[in-house]
This record gives C-alpha cells, structure tokens and sequence, in this order.
C-alpha cells in the first residue's frame, strides 16, 4: 500500500498555476485594449507597443545576466510591463522616451529591488509618473483618433481635460467604445471590461480592488463632484480616465497589493480617494497612476494591521 502521508512545508494549498501562465492570462486579458488601440491610433501605436515591450525585454535580460542571476524572460513578466506602460502612453510619444519609459521600469522600478516579487511599486505606473515628471509635453500629447470627425472635441485634451475646463464633451458611447483621444490602452471601456472579466473568471485577480477602487470613484466624484474644481460626473469619471486599466490591471497586481481580503478592500477605497483628490482639487485632470502607487507604499502597513492572528495565537505586536 502507497503511503498517503505526505509532510511538507506550507503552503498546504497549491494549484498548478506558474508566473509565465500569469502573465499570459494578463497579455490575453489586454489584448482587446491593444487591438483597440492600434486601431483608433494606427500604426504608429502599434509601434509604440513594439519599442516599449522590446526595451523592456531587453532590459530584463541584461540586468539578469549583469546581476548574475537566473533569467526570467521567459516568465513574461517583462511583456506584460512593457504592454501595460505603452498602453499609458498618448500615441504620438516619441520613440526614445518610449524606451528609456521601458528601461526604468524594469532596470529602475522592478530588477534594483530583487526583480519579479521584491518591487514596492508597479513597474509600468513608476516608470509612467518619471517619465509625466520628466517630459509632461510628449507624455500628453493627445490627439484625435482616425474616426473622429469633430477634431475640435477632445484634439488637445482627453475628456476628463474637457470637462475640467469647461470645454465640449465627448460622448458617452465614444468613452465607451473608445473613440476618444487619450493614452493608447486607457480609451476603449468595453474593451478593458472585457479583459477585467476574463481575469475574474480566471480567477487572476479578485473581485475586490476593481469593484470598490471603481465603486469609490463613482460615489465620491458624486458627492464631491459639485463643490470640487469641476462638475462631478460620474460616467466620465468611470469611462473617461485611466479608471479602468487601472482598476483592473495595475492596482490588482499581486506584488504591490494586499494579500488579505480586508487589506485589498482598505487598498481600494485609498486607491479611489486619491483618485479623486488629484481630479478634483489638483490642477491635473488624472490621478489613477499617483493614486496607486502611493497605495502601494502603504502596503506593507496594510498588510501588518490585516494579517489574521494564528488560531490560539495572541495579538500580533511586531
């Protein structure tokens, strides 16, 4: 008789889930959003996507060999951060910035700290808020996408810059669809829908971080909204911005975000306030990327205050 008595070390409950098979439910949840973009873009967002997913690999392989350790491009880890930073780029980027925005995120924000696992921070949102720093003109040089007819809508400001200043407003089926200037990734809301929902049902992520950071958003941009900088509509609030891809794709990310389920909630509703502190009462129009990251620098405070005690155990202290 087989003996049925395995002793191990935790954890006890294990799948058969690797970080490549991650990163590739993520790559396949961001294609809708990619395909969208290239297509109300063009050519040159899809170039854009090349040069910034092609720095990133790059860097991840050099900074491995340099640091004499393991290689880890083939984990996809690398793919997915380039993806998600050219899908915060306006498509009209320079080709430079898009990969010096490549090489930060990963030589900088992800491999200087351990690489996969070890960074404080998502890579793609740090690399994203040096570079608005660094050179704000190029990272916000909107432009209309190729089906727009009323070029005077949103050519120089994405609809949350619109209604800040009072100017036209797009549509809420533009929003929704994604025609509408913006950043490559961010514009198309059905599109990110649909990669939340394949994360959801593949269970990559939860359900917590995108339901309450969104459902944050929505209840505070209306209550505030009307005695804050600018109207509080709560559609363009949800549709109009980087809410979505946010929400979805980069608050959720494993490393930088709580692991219990009260800490993921506490993350969220952070991750909404500042969201609509910077959009309110800043003079930038977004704040999804400033918001998660100073999240995520409160996550280990997060995670120290929420960690279940032991059963039989006392109050934790550390």
């Amino acid at each position: 008789m087989k003996n049925k008595l395995f002793v191990c070390s935790s954890p006890h409950l294990r799948d058969n889930s690797t970080t490549q098979s991650i990163m590739l439910d993520v790559l396949i949840a961001l294609l809708p959003a990619t395909v969208a973009g290239i297509l109300f873009f063009g050519l040159r967002a899809a170039a854009v996507i090349a040069i910034t997913i092609g720095a990133a690999l790059l860097s991840e392989y050099l900074m491995r060999k340099v640091m004499k350790r393991e290689q880890t491009v083939g984990d996809l880890s690398a793919v997915v951060t380039g993806l998600l930073l050219a899908m915060n780029y306006p498509a009209t980027i320079p080709f430079w910035i898009a990969a010096i925005g490549g090489i930060i995120a990963i030589v900088i924000v992800k491999q200087l700290f351990g690489g996969i696992g070890q960074n404080f921070m998502n890579p793609a949102l740090g690399a994203r808020v040096i570079l608005v720093v660094s050179w704000a003109k190029q990272m916000t040089g909107w432009v209309p996408t190729r089906f727009q007819t009323d070029v005077d809508l949103v050519t120089y400001a994405t609809p949350l810059g619109a209604l800040k200043e009072g100017s036209a407003l797009a549509s809420y089926m533009d929003m929704f669809i994604g025609n509408i200037g913006g950043c490559i990734g961010e514009t198309s809301a059905i599109a990110l829908l649909l990669g939340g929902i394949y994360l959801l049902v593949k269970r990559i992520i939860t359900i917590e971080i995108p339901f309450i950071y969104i459902g944050t958003v929505a209840i505070l941009s209306w209550i505030l909204g009307p005695s804050g900088a600018f109207t509080g509509d709560v559609l363009y609030h949800i549709l109009g911005g980087g809410l979505m891809i946010g929400a979805f794709f980069m608050a959720t990310d494993y490393a930088t975000s709580p692991i219990t389920r009260k800490g993921r909630m506490i993350f969220a509703f952070g991750c909404g306030l500042f969201t609509i502190i910077f959009r309110l009462y800043t003079n930038m129009p977004e704040g999804v990327s400033f918001a998660i990251i100073l999240m995520n620098i409160v996550v280990p405070l997060i995670d120290r205050y929420t960690i279940p005690v032991s059963f039989g155990g006392g109050k934790n202290v550390a």
